[in-house]
């Protein structure tokens, strides 16, 4: 039997032990030596034989002189970053317009009945097309009838401008869907959702004013074909208010199709090829002159303004006066009115006019009555507070004074209405009267709801031009109580301005509900008022909610 050999070694306590090894844990004291067994593969076999060691009588080997141990490496000195980064070449391409000095609160809102992937309501959902589900079909084509065949949105002839036969044509067919507009502008809105679905994130939670403001944009459309002036402002309008809403130029041709598709769903026997056309180049037209004027805009506006409220008085149960500090130059006219959107309700928007003419400290005025079941009306009256942040919209509205022409002006305002008319009467005096004379006639139901006729009343004071008429429609001969200053009118306001005058002369402006702006324009055409000379915007209408 051959000898088992063992190999005894000695661990080491030396440089090479563990803890002499950098970022190494101590492993606690060493071992004492031990005979530890070796395998072949882990240990060269030893020799059988030691080596030859030299006779005692040789001369004495030399000892090696100690060999110094190494110097330890220099730490490499880590530099601190640095205090700001380095220089980037300027892009080749012009910078976009700059960014906000306040950072937007809300710039997407993901939609309440809609959840984006990654909480982006810019991607589109892949939950549709993942999991073996197949993706949306493409939008149905719309049914053409008799006629020449049509081909899509990139056909030469729907490239061509509109004819005097296509506005007949798009009249014809409104005619034929306005009395099923809401469930047009259903159809429309559900094909878009379907097939587009990234784009839901754009609209509100509840689409009942959305679709009427739709079909109503529509008409305004179809009715201003023939005069492209006209047509062409109110486009571009609608073209620059659309950023705020994210719109992108992208956006347009899937809403072009679908539009089509619903109309010729809903226009029964009067669709055909011919009217197919006509709508595709009536609508190339609209959303190229909207793409155009929000292009525009871009370059010198952003899409929307950060606004914080550092005032909010209660003047009745129900209207609150605020006051905004926007984050930026906000330019604006007196008489025109914004676009709001609150943080409680994303997506929403209601129109206010502005209460007060351009100020040197930038401050914007806003006047709001809370209306039943109204969202956004009743946040900002009985939620909003100083420190909370609004968005805006670009101004807009057309009912602003015309500082050139001197005739004398003519002002009603119903309610909160009388915010405008405010800032009418503001712009006068800064501008100066030049000799016109001014009538304001506010009206109110009860005593208590003029809250703006003390502050009209200091303006007459101060301007000899400015005759404040005070109305009351309310029951009773003070309807609540006694008016400050007497002088106080009874019955509703249109016919109460009509048995004054006369009015023929003058410019009219109005702001108020929109049935008593409607009322008031009739009565200013009977009592001679040309029609181009009076002047309002119904936000009444908008502001709903």
């Amino acid at each position: 039997m051959k000898s088992r050999r063992t190999l005894l070694v000695r661990t080491g306590h030396g440089s090479a032990g563990a803890a002499a090894v950098p970022g190494m844990p101590d492993s606690g004291p060493e071992p004492a030596p031990d005979t530890v067994p070796t395998a072949a593969a882990a240990v060269p076999p030893m020799p059988l034989d030691p080596p030859d060691l030299p006779p005692v009588s040789a001369a004495p080997v030399p000892v090696a002189p100690p060999v110094p141990a190494p110097a330890a490496a220099p730490r490499v000195a880590i530099p601190d970053p640095p205090a700001r980064p380095p220089a980037i070449p300027a892009p080749s391409t012009p910078a976009g317009p700059p960014v906000p000095a306040i950072e937007p609160l809300f710039t997407r809102a993901p939609g309440l009945n809609w959840t984006a992937v990654g909480g982006d309501p810019a991607r589109p959902p892949v939950a549709a097309v993942a999991g073996g589900a197949t993706a949306p079909e493409p939008v149905p084509a719309a049914v053409s009838g008799p006629g020449p065949a049509v081909s899509g949105p990139g056909s030469a002839a729907a490239q061509q401008p509109p004819t005097a036969r296509d506005i007949e044509l798009i009249r014809a067919s409104l005619a034929v869907v306005e009395p099923v507009a809401d469930r047009a502008t259903a159809h429309f809105y559900a094909l878009i959702f379907l097939h587009h679905p990234e784009v839901r994130a754009l609209f509100p939670a509840a689409m009942d004013v959305q679709r009427d403001r739709l079909f109503r944009a529509l008409l305004m459309a179809a009715r201003s074909a023939g005069d492209p002036e006209g047509l062409r402002g109110y486009l571009s309008a609608l073209g620059r208010g659309h950023r705020r809403y994210g719109t992108l130029t992208g956006h347009y041709g899937p809403v072009g199709e679908c539009l089509v598709a619903a109309l010729a769903r809903y226009s029964g026997s009067r669709w055909d090829a011919e009217t197919e056309l006509a709508w595709r180049r009536v609508y190339r037209l609209v959303s190229s002159i909207m793409i155009e004027a929000a292009e525009d805009d871009a370059r010198t506006s952003p899409p929307w303004w950060q606004a914080e409220v550092v005032g909010h008085e209660l003047r009745t149960p129900d209207v609150a006066v605020l006051t905004l500090r926007p984050d930026q130059a906000y330019p604006y006219r007196a008489g025109q009115y914004t676009s709001l959107e609150t943080p409680w309700w994303p997506r929403v928007w209601r129109y206010f006019s502005f209460a007060s003419a351009p100020r040197p400290d930038g401050l914007l005025t806003l006047h709001v009555k809370a209306v039943q079941a109204g969202w956004v009306s009743n946040a900002l009256v009985h939620r909003a507070a100083p420190g909370s942040v609004l968005r805006l919209g670009p101004a807009a509205g057309t009912m602003t004074v015309d500082h050139t022409s001197g005739a004398d002006l003519l002002c009603l305002g119903g309610g909160t209405g009388i915010a405008p008319i405010k800032a009418l009467v503001e712009e006068v005096a800064e501008y100066g009267a030049a000799g016109r004379a001014v009538d304001v006639f506010y009206g109110a139901r009860r005593a208590a709801e003029l809250y703006e006729l003390a502050a009209l009343r200091a303006l007459a004071e101060r301007h000899r031009w400015l005759s404040v008429h005070p109305v009351l429609s309310g029951p009773g001969p003070q309807a609540g109580g006694p008016v400050p200053g007497g002088g106080m009118l009874t019955g509703e306001l249109p016919e109460v301005v009509g048995r004054f005058g006369p009015w023929a002369d003058r410019e009219a402006f109005l702001g108020g509900p929109a049935a008593m702006v409607r009322r008031g324009a009739g009565v200013l055409l009977r009592a001679g008022v040309a029609p181009e000379r009076i002047r309002h915007d119904l936000v009444g209408d908008l502001a709903a909610g």
